[in-house]
């Protein structure tokens, strides 16, 4: 089963006003393995790879039966506010992130603003359940 989602860049941060969609793919072991999820709108985050997929524990090796959607993704949202330069998916995102965050939020900026623009790939029309999960629009 694939989901479609869209997350909205945490206020106070570079991602602030962003629009970022995600798959979230389940396959039969669901729930007692995580679901594969990745943005298909282009990302520059120190755990986020070039493929658009994830770096983040909880859906990895601290992954548990109980998450939900609404943790998945509220937990990508908390990966926006707070990257984790020391175990990066984006060497480059992940340096600048450290070294010269001047230009490490020019370039997150120049992604928030294509967000605005990309239809991204594989993303339709939502469908009728289009629900609100604290405020993340996880589409079915």
């Amino acid at each position: 089963m694939l989901w479609n989602a869209v997350i909205f860049g945490p206020a106070e941060t570079p991602f602030e006003d962003g629009t970022f969609k995600l798959t979230l793919s389940f396959d039969e072991s669901y729930p007692n393995k995580p679901p594969t999820v990745k943005f298909l709108s282009r990302m520059f985050h120190p755990n986020v790879y070039a493929n658009g997929e994830l770096c983040l524990d909880i859906l990895q090796n601290r992954w548990s039966p109980t998450y939900d959607v609404a943790a998945i993704l509220t937990s990508i949202q908390s990966l926006l506010h707070d990257p984790n330069p020391n175990s990066p998916a984006n060497a480059e995102a992940a340096q600048l992130y450290r070294e010269n965050m001047k230009e490490y939020v020019r370039r997150v900026k120049a992604t928030v603003e294509e967000s605005w623009m990309d239809p991204g790939e594989g993303m339709g029309e939502t469908s009728a359940s289009g629900e609100q999960v604290n405020g993340i629009d996880a589409s079915a």
